[in-house]
């Protein structure tokens, strides 16, 4: 399914669907920081119904031009809490420093998560490398009603050290870039359940970065994380994008993860820039905001009042 929408400059936006519950592709739209208001107001409300959306032939952009567009949806955010030597602007996603194969929201140990990621391929490998999104609104509309309230009653402890899908690489580069990571301790106490500040929807908050969930045994945190991570994961919940360069992402991260399959060689390079955009502090269906445990994420994002936004 297609819709077709008519921006200022008289240009067709085009919002071709992926799935039932998340992913579109919008043709039509050349990416930058001269994209009048009307466009930008369609490429958000298509980011809100399909979670995440995906540009072709986008060849023209720039980290700057990267940039300069995500200043249209957002405040972006410095690259990354720890990792200082990533650069000004854009955080560089290259399997020189390892692969993203693990289910994850980015970011989710510091108190204020992103609201949004653009990620822009550079250098793909000459097959695989491919990412998956998965919609975590859905996941949790597909509970059962009992495991909804269970889901609600939760909050979980999110932190930078964790077990990167078991990863451990005896290269140089990667473990330097593992100890900037971790080089600063971050943990934060999340409501297992939040409430998307713009579209009111409720969604799990859960990924690779949970330590624990809290007031329950370590078996126990283990059993319920499975359980809840298993339906974010489930394949009806989620998109496949094979990349090609030129290709732009854009997510939700207040309502998705993702996970980049490492399904290449480890001679083939794959680099894409990301940027994050400043966003709320999550709150649970209870009202009760998220509290930091360690570390002040101040330096890395300012907190923007989403809430009622929409």
């Amino acid at each position: 399914m297609s819709v077709d929408y008519l921006s200022d400059t008289a240009t067709t936006v085009r919002v071709v669907k992926l799935g039932a519950h998340i992913g579109a592709q919008i043709d039509g739209v050349r990416l930058g920081g001269d994209l009048d208001a009307a466009t930008v107001a369609t490429l958000r409300a298509a980011l809100h119904e399909h979670k995440v959306i995906f540009f072709r032939g986008q060849h023209h952009l720039t980290e700057d031009g990267q940039y300069e567009f995500a200043q249209l949806l957002g405040n972006p955010t410095t690259p990354h809490p720890t990792l200082s030597s990533a650069g000004a602007k854009s955080l560089a996603i290259d399997s020189q420093h390892g692969r993203s194969n693990t289910w994850h929201t980015d970011v989710t140990f510091v108190d204020r998560v992103p609201k949004a990621s653009i990620l822009r391929a550079v250098s793909l490998p000459s097959y695989g490398g491919s990412t998956t999104w998965a919609s975590t609104v859905a996941a949790y509309n597909a509970l059962p009603e009992p495991l909804k309230r269970l889901a609600e009653s939760l909050r979980a402890r999110h932190t930078n050290l964790y077990d990167y899908a078991a990863e451990d690489r005896p290269d140089e580069n990667f473990r330097a870039y593992r100890r900037e990571f971790e080089s600063t301790y971050f943990e934060t106490e999340h409501p297992v359940v939040h409430v998307h500040p713009e579209t009111g929807e409720r969604a799990l908050l859960l990924g690779c970065f949970v330590k624990e969930l809290v007031g329950v045994s370590r078996s126990e945190s283990q059993a319920l994380f499975r359980l809840f991570q298993d339906r974010v994961t489930r394949l009806e919940h989620t998109a496949r994008w094979n990349w090609s360069l030129g290709d732009v992402a854009i997510w939700d991260n207040h309502a998705t993860q993702h996970y980049a399959v490492d399904d290449y060689d480890g001679a083939e390079h794959r680099r894409l820039t990301r940027i994050t955009l400043a966003g709320e502090i999550p709150v649970g269906i209870d009202g009760v905001p998220s509290t930091v445990i360690a570390g002040s994420a101040e330096s890395y994002s300012t907190v923007d009042r989403l809430r009622g936004a929409a």
